[in-house]
């Protein structure tokens, strides 16, 4: 089977297998090994790889993942895009569990996390003022009105470091921002991925309200357990949405995704 891909899925919690009849590979890089071996494969016709973000046996969590490692094996194989769906907890009241939300903007609150390729000697600045490619959001926005499942067609993403939750002075903070979905995931993935000159597209799967939302004082705290239910249960409405985001996606791309970073680096 052929060694590349031109769409890559990085798959979140509860979300350890895509393809059905696969190649399994390694891949090596100066950042160290990716999270696991990539599968390869075909969707619609599409070559598309798949890597779990935390491992198949979900071994790294999100603070330990080496992202960078995972982005450079992506593009290695040939990755052009990138689908990178989580689970996610909802900020406003409005994003329920089972919805998906495709972001148009996100917020970091990490720490330490190696979230460049460009450590010198030369000092790089790409930009992400729009950090998801805008291509892909209309095709996944497309796609979701297909399938008629619930969804939300933009939203700001909170990061924070974990691997614990937030509190519920924290998690008001965020709400009160207005920001819609918080994730430990989402950086620096997006970040290398436009480093790379990759397009990336975010599809967050609610599975939980977060502990501080505001006229919730009903909803427990949330619990990993519950995450990962929650996600399973909705897990073949995401296969679903990622099978018709590839099978719609244009051949070529028409976006300007590559562009920022060969503008940064030349």
């Amino acid at each position: 089977m052929e060694r590349s891909a031109e769409i890559a899925v990085i798959g979140g919690t509860g979300f350890y297998k895509l393809l059905e009849e696969a190649q399994e590979v390694k891949v090596d890089t100066p950042f160290g090994p990716p999270s696991d071996l990539i599968s390869l494969g075909t969707i619609a016709g599409r070559r598309v790889a798949f890597l779990p973000r935390h491992g198949r046996h979900h071994q790294f969590p999100p603070h330990m993942i080496n992202y960078r490692a995972n982005l450079w094996a992506l593009k290695e194989l040939g990755v052009t895009r990138v689908i990178g769906p989580c689970a996610a907890g909802s900020l406003q009241p409005e994003a329920k569990p089972g919805d998906f939300v495709i972001c148009d903007q996100f917020v970091d609150r990490t720490t330490g996390r190696k979230d460049t390729y460009y450590d010198g000697p030369r000092a790089i600045h790409i930009s992400t003022a729009d950090p998801y490619c805008p291509e892909m959001r209309d095709v996944a926005i497309g796609a979701s009105k297909l399938l008629d499942l619930p969804f939300h067609p933009s939203g700001t993403m909170v990061i924070i470091q974990g691997p614990r939750f937030s509190t519920k002075a924290e998690s008001r903070w965020f709400s009160s921002m207005g920001w819609k979905v918080i994730n430990m995931t989402g950086y620096p993935e997006v970040v290398l991925a436009r480093e790379l000159g990759m397009c990336y597209l975010n599809v967050s799967l609610i599975t939980d309200y977060d502990a501080g939302l505001e006229g919730r004082e009903d909803i427990t705290a949330v619990t990993q357990d519950e995450v990962v239910r929650v996600f399973m249960e909705h897990n073949e409405h995401l296969k679903r949405l990622i099978g018709k985001i590839i099978e719609a996606l244009p051949e070529s791309r028409n976006c300007s995704c590559e562009d920022h970073a060969k503008r940064a680096t030349h």
